[in-house]
């Protein structure tokens, strides 16, 4: 009897010893297969479209791919009082290239302030938030003079932006707006 219990817990120790073994290979051999590589999501194109006729700053302007003729007058100040806004489709989507011209009430006129070529502000690359200037937020869609002043403030009294859903937290700046911009600005490397 007492040889049968020496072979059962010789048996169970031998078992045991090749589980342990097992386990130990099995955790220490080194992978196999190739490393995933995780990369950036891709960022789309923006809409780049050119808005002249009765609008207070006519250009060319980057949008995010889904916007909208509405986002483009917004980004191009709105509607001069004197603009005809009823042959207007706001809804209708921007296609890349397009060209809005806002006509005018029948018998007004554009009103040129100075006379001499247009300067047309092209924003083609990511705006940093952190660093840019009052006339570069200025071309944001949706940032007139005042918000992008407010951008400044907050930045200079708050520190640097950490990601960009963060300028949500500027005063004037809400979800929709942040929808229209989230695609055009950076926060830097």
């Amino acid at each position: 009897m007492q040889n049968l219990k020496s072979i059962l817990y010789l048996a169970s120790g031998i078992l045991f010893g090749l589980f342990l073994a097992a386990l130990i290979w099995v955790v220490a051999r080194s992978p196999s297969g190739e490393a995933v590589v995780l990369r950036p999501a891709p960022t789309e194109k923006p809409v780049i479209v050119y808005i002249t006729g009765a609008v207070p700053r006519p250009g060319v302007y980057a949008l995010p791919k889904d916007a909208r003729v509405q986002d483009a007058i917004s980004a191009a100040g709105g509607f001069l009082a004197e603009a005809e806004k009823s042959q207007i489709n706001l809804a209708a989507l921007l296609e890349d290239g397009e060209k809005l011209d806002i006509p005018y009430l029948q018998g007004a006129s554009p009103i040129l302030a100075t006379p001499g070529p247009t300067v047309i502000a092209v924003t083609t690359e990511l705006i940093n938030i952190n660093t840019a200037s009052l006339a570069e937020l200025d071309t944001l869609p949706g940032i007139g003079p005042t918000t992008a002043q407010k951008i400044i403030d907050y930045r200079e009294q708050n520190g640097p932006f950490i990601n960009t859903e963060d300028i949500i937290n500027v005063s004037g700046i809400g979800p929709g707006t942040y929808e229209r911009l989230k695609d055009l600005i950076t926060v830097g490397p």
